[in-house]
């Protein structure tokens, strides 16, 4: 499989688009007034903790006050306990952690997402090229993503590197064919890293930015490139000097892929990104047979249904819904990387009569959602014929950075008619009527509701006059949306 990572980079924009065998996968979006938070470190203040919920929130200088769960807690252990009797032990209460005006140093885990703040840890953890530094642990793991019979010989390796200095490492995917010189340099940073943070946190008032994660542009060499990476293009002259060298100092196998993009078009056009970028904010979704998709995301979750729509290739109705089925999971796969669609996700495939189809395509689909850089988990069919699963979320999905809810729906996705909002000002003349005397009624409303006034309910409204023994008359405001009016009272 080939892949290219293209980079789009402007003063206030950077944008990432990763593309295998000439399809978009992900995107990535970073905005200079709007950059992430996960993987920053704060010294901040505990400004109310919640025992009845087993949480606290905490003051880091940001707009809202961020979330800290019990759970995110860091708690002391036994040396050398492994994780899992350390998930069986029993949770010391927040309210006796923590207390109110405390400064604590956290991490961010989660953006904030809507009108949620940001979800803290306590537990640190520094990324780096090859590992993970967990300064308060004395764990040393490797990635679940590399073979299992190469782990233990990879943990050893690291237990002879980090030696009696201690510490907490995580073995990353891109540290398997490391030498122990690039391990040792990688272990040495960490370290520097987090005694420059302790330092910070000794000497600045809380709330105050310790530590501040990579931006896009660092993150696509350090996380996004991988052995199918063919080449990395930029297209900034300056950005591309800055990469390579950050590049040649961290990470120099990734750094080699580096080429300046010097094409006369710009470089999102080479796949018709901008395009795909349209395509992932909206609802539907064309799939090549002929079939589509109709993604809905909520707060609470999102839901996908797949249709058949003009699929007809095959005689056999079984067949042509098993196959768009399987080229569905396809397509859900790819639109979850596409959107960074996370939370619970709620996927409708079409009904099939063959548990050989059903088990086919769930097969499919857990296999596409395995190539996910992002933790997801798929259940098997429900008694209704669905599939639940989960994406993790640690940011904003790409609705959500690029849009906003409609000023006229205010993000319902539907008005009311111009014959509910004319009814609507018929009543509302009606109880104003009964409180006050005024000389005249003026209706300012949208011009489709007043066209209406003026044909099909001009009855209607002169019957209302009559009643009242009040002129009404009628002012058409362009600016109003269809639901908006306003009745003055002359």
């Amino acid at each position: 499989m080939q892949q290219d990572i293209l980079v789009n980079w402007s003063p206030q924009e950077t944008r990432v688009a990763i593309v295998e065998n000439g399809a978009v996968q992900e995107l990535h979006v970073e905005r200079t007034l709007e950059r992430g938070l996960v993987g920053n470190i704060y010294l901040g203040k505990v400004a109310r903790v919640l025992p009845g919920m087993q949480s606290a929130f905490i003051d880091m200088g940001l707009e809202r006050a961020a979330f800290l769960h019990v759970a995110d807690v860091w708690q002391r252990h036994p040396e050398g306990e492994p994780p899992t009797a350390r998930n069986s032990q029993p949770q010391v209460p927040i309210e006796k952690q923590v207390f109110e005006g405390q400064p604590l140093m956290v991490q961010v885990i989660k953006d904030p997402i809507g009108t949620k703040g940001a979800r803290l840890s306590t537990q640190v953890s520094i990324a780096g090229r090859l590992l993970v530094f967990l300064p308060q642990d004395d764990h040393l793991g490797v990635s679940q993503k590399i073979p299992a019979d190469q782990r233990d010989a990879l943990r050893r390796r690291l237990t002879k590197l980090v030696g009696a200095a201690g510490g907490g490492f995580i073995l990353r995917t891109n540290g398997e064919d490391a030498t122990d010189e690039e391990l040792a340099e990688d272990i040495a940073y960490l370290r520097k890293t987090w005694t420059r943070i302790r330092e910070s946190a000794t000497r600045l008032p809380p709330p105050s930015l310790l530590h501040q994660d990579l931006s896009l542009l660092q993150r696509v060499l350090r996380d996004l490139v991988s052995e199918e990476t063919q080449a990395i293009r930029i297209d900034s002259r300056e950005q591309f000097g800055l990469l390579a060298a950050f590049g040649e100092e961290f990470m120099p196998a990734a750094a080699s892929k580096l080429q300046l993009y010097k094409g006369e078009r710009p470089i999102f056009d080479l796949y018709s990104v901008d395009e795909e970028i349209a395509k992932a904010l909206g609802r539907r979704v064309d799939l090549k047979s002929g079939g589509y998709l109709i993604v809905d995301q909520t707060e609470a979750l999102t839901t996908i249904d797949v249709n058949t729509g003009g699929f007809v290739g095959s005689r056999n109705f079984d067949d042509t819904i098993f196959k768009t089925n399987l080229e569905a999971a396809h397509g859900i796969a790819r639109q979850l990387r596409l959107r960074n669609l996370g939370g619970i996700i709620i996927v409708d495939f079409i009904d099939m009569q063959r548990e050989d189809h059903r088990d086919a395509v769930l097969s499919e689909f857990r296999k596409q959602l395995g190539r996910d850089r992002v933790k997801t988990m798929a259940a098997g069919f429900s008694q209704l014929g669905l599939v639940e699963m989960t994406r993790k979320r640690t940011r904003e999905s790409l609705a959500h950075m690029l849009c906003e809810p409609c000023p006229v729906c205010e993000g319902k996705g539907t008005v009311r008619t111009p014959r509910t909002v004319a009814y609507d000002i018929l009543r509302e003349i009606l109880r104003e009527a009964r409180q006050f005397n005024p000389r005249e009624y003026r209706v300012i409303a949208s011009p489709k509701v007043i066209e209406l006034f003026l044909d099909e309910e001009s009855q209607h409204l002169a019957g209302l006059s009559d009643f009242i023994g009040k002129p009404i008359s009628l002012q058409s405001e362009t600016a109003m949306g269809q639901e908006q009016y306003d009745i003055v009272l002359l």
